[in-house]
């Protein structure tokens, strides 16, 4: 058994497909059909339920692929300590972001860290505050940036926190608010809202806000994704309220949309989050680059920095 065995049965498990798993692995489908097949010979079980349409793993093949990929993960790491040890940087970098992030400039740090480090692989995914911190906690991902409302903190990770936003209500430009110096959320309550997903931190943050006021609001479009929120908006379908350092740059070049600050309206914290067990070097590079310090012994949560990371 060695690791190119595993690469290719945790291809094939990811792709349900020898041809595909072949065409990843960049190798002739024949050659990855008998590697796969010699280590079911070895390990005496059939790694793999086959037919004509369809690949599966049999029970003993979810078994294996688990310890596989503890083990391809483990060699992966110990290649980027030993490369690190001569004071080079390579390995997997996993990234985490909320669509909404504004407090750092993610795809200008992505091609600074690049820059200084084009050996490691990048991975960037975004999603949803809560999801990230998860991943985060789980291993899956090596550091994310957080939006959170003010009465919620990421658990069971590292965080600094990168900025205190507040949030603007967003009409379209002929909306009879449009142009007013500000607004509360009582005058704005009977309104129709577009918003994110119900349960999810970015939704939280207003919900919260109503809630506190005693108000209730009707949330009549939801949406994962800012674009389909402003469009909304700009056909004149629904209000919104979106954090301010992100929604005010896209609005100024937007003449269908208008902003209006909103008195007792949502506030948000943008975090920086990453695992506090064994960093690698991938991940410690990204947090030099953000000049962070290393964690406090013993101190969930903390803010190591003491400020903004820049």
């Amino acid at each position: 058994m060695d690791l190119q065995q595993m690469r290719y049965v945790v291809a094939v498990a990811e792709t349900r497909n020898f041809t595909r798993a072949a065409e990843r692995c960049f190798v002739v489908q024949s050659s990855l059909s008998h590697r796969i097949a010699g280590l079911e010979r070895e390990l005496g079980v059939k790694l793999f339920a086959r037919s004509s349409r369809r690949v599966e793993l049999t029970p003993a093949g979810a078994a294996f692929v688990a310890g596989a990929r503890e083990c391809l993960a483990a060699a992966e790491r110990a290649a980027a300590d030993a490369a690190a040890a001569t004071g080079v940087v390579r390995g997997r970098l996993a990234v985490g972001v909320i669509v909404t992030a504004a407090a750092v400039d993610v795809p200008e740090l992505l091609q600074r860290y690049h820059a200084q480090h084009p050996a490691v692989h990048v991975a960037l995914r975004s999603g949803r505050s809560d999801e990230l911190a998860a991943a985060v906690r789980n291993g899956d991902l090596d550091i994310a940036f957080l939006g959170m409302p003010e009465s919620e903190r990421p658990s069971g990770v590292e965080c600094l926190v990168l900025a205190h936003d507040e949030h603007v209500l967003v009409v379209p430009a002929g909306h009879r608010l449009a142009g007013v110096s500000q607004v509360t959320l009582r005058e704005i309550a009977e309104e129709t809202f577009v918003d994110f997903v119900s349960g999810t931190p970015a939704r939280a943050q207003s919900d919260q806000a109503f809630a506190v006021a005693g108000l209730v609001r009707d949330v009549a479009y939801e949406a994962g994704v800012v674009e389909l929120i402003t469009q909304l908006i700009a056909r004149g379908l629904g209000i919104a309220l979106l954090p301010s350092a992100f929604i005010r740059p896209r609005a100024t070049d937007d003449p269908e949309l208008a902003l209006v600050p909103v008195v007792d309206g949502p506030h948000r914290i943008e975090y920086l989050a990453w695992s506090r067990f064994n960093p690698s070097p991938a991940a410690r590079a990204m947090l030099d680059i953000l000049e962070v310090g290393p964690p406090k012994a013993g101190v969930a949560g903390s803010n190591p920095a003491g400020g903004t990371a820049r």
